[in-house]
């Protein structure tokens, strides 16, 4: 059986092969990241074994720069074991004391890795579920750059009218926006017609704010510490469209990941609580569940499980969630914990149960968290719809 370590990275890739057998075959080298470096690499594999069969190959998790071998290996049918970069880590120091890092040795490290693992082949996950995870991860990024712009605003009105905070539910509300970007002074505000400042608030509010609120806004305005300048206005106006821009494009978004979600026909949108963003997440992040030979390695994958302390006759009482692997997946399980417990009196019953033993809200909700976690497991591994009891 061949050996073959390679360590990812943005142009170019490191290689280590050896040979399990008596011949003990050692080979170092690099390939370019592209079509040419790839074309070298297989050649070289053939020129060690014509049965691909005989070769296997391990890599470590690099987010996308690995994305292309990846395909490449398996399009070349090559068995393939990907291999968590914490793992890689921890063995590279168990081997020596020295404080050495290159490519080529994270290569060979790698290599070692899968001479000595004994566990199951990394199972490829399936075409959809990769599409779906792009289009979650590009909507986390792209709520991180709304929320930078909602903080922006935030920042504005601190200086332009710090009291509007105090009279609307939000400032980052459909009617806040709608007035900010007609009147984006206090001195705009003030000096407005009534009627136009309470069609404006109505219409955006669905009614719920009327023309006592616009007075109380006007008047608000009028006596504000509030800087009345042009370019803090123009600023705001311009922030505020940037946020309504980006919150366009995760519409769009939701309906593409809707559709990708319903097409994989997963039995998480069967459970109440989870909606189609979630899942998404949630599903992608797991990728093929036929990886995780229990419910209690999944746990671990999501960074749930509790960490342990233990030493001679010490053992640590409070026991912190290790916080390690998927942050996506630990986060959308967090979220969907909170849902699924308005929705479910299972789940509701549980989350109660928890805080009468005197355990804290966040604490409360992780357990949850886990349990709901447990329950997913075992629908995609015995591809059951969930049912409420």
């Amino acid at each position: 059986m061949i050996f073959v370590g390679i360590d990812v990275a943005k142009n170019k890739h490191d290689c280590y092969i050896f040979d399990s057998s008596k011949e003990m075959i050692e080979t170092k080298f690099s390939f370019l990241n592209s079509l040419e470096g790839f074309t070298t690499f297989k050649n070289i594999l053939s020129s060690y074994s014509d049965d691909f069969s005989n070769i296997k190959v391990g890599i470590e998790s690099t987010g996308h720069y690995g994305n292309n071998i990846i395909n490449f290996i398996r399009k070349n049918s090559l068995e393939l074991k990907i291999f968590n970069p914490l793992a890689v880590n921890l063995y590279r120091k168990a081997m020596t004391l020295r404080k050495t890092k290159t490519d080529k040795i994270d290569a060979q490290i790698i290599a070692q890795m899968l001479f000595s693992d004994d566990s199951n082949s990394y199972l490829p996950i399936d075409y959809h579920i990769n599409e779906l995870k792009s289009l979650a991860r590009h909507r986390y990024r792209l709520i991180g750059h709304r929320g930078k712009y909602k903080i922006s605003v935030t920042r504005i009105l601190d200086i332009a009218f710090p009291e509007l905070s105090g009279v609307v539910w939000s400032v980052h509300q459909k009617s806040s926006y709608a007035l900010l970007l007609e009147f984006p002074t206090v001195e705009d505000i003030s000096k407005a017609h009534l009627t136009k400042l309470t069609n404006i608030l109505s219409k955006n509010s669905k009614g719920h704010y009327t023309k006592e609120k616009a007075k109380e806004i006007k008047v608000l305005a009028a006596n504000s510490i509030g800087t009345s300048e042009w370019t803090i206005g123009f600023e705001l106006q311009q922030t505020i469209r940037l946020i309504q821009n980006i919150q366009y494009e995760i519409d769009l978004l939701d309906k593409k990941i809707k559709e990708a979600v319903i097409a994989t026909k997963t039995p998480l949108i069967t459970i109440p609580g989870v909606s189609y963003v979630l899942a998404s997440i949630i599903l992608s992040e797991i990728g093929n569940v036929k990886n995780f030979s229990n419910s209690g390695k999944l746990l671990a994958f999501a960074g749930l499980e509790p960490s342990t302390h233990q030493s001679g006759n010490y053992t640590a009482n409070v026991a912190r969630m290790v916080k390690r692997g998927s942050k996506y997946l630990r986060w959308a399980l967090l979220q969907a914990a909170r849902t699924v417990s308005m929705r479910v009196p299972v789940f509701k019953e549980y989350l109660s149960l928890k805080k009468s033993q005197g355990k804290h809200h966040l604490v409360a909700m992780s357990h949850t968290a886990k349990k709901l976690l447990r329950v997913i497991f075992h629908l995609l591994k015995a591809e059951e719809i969930f049912i409420c009891s």
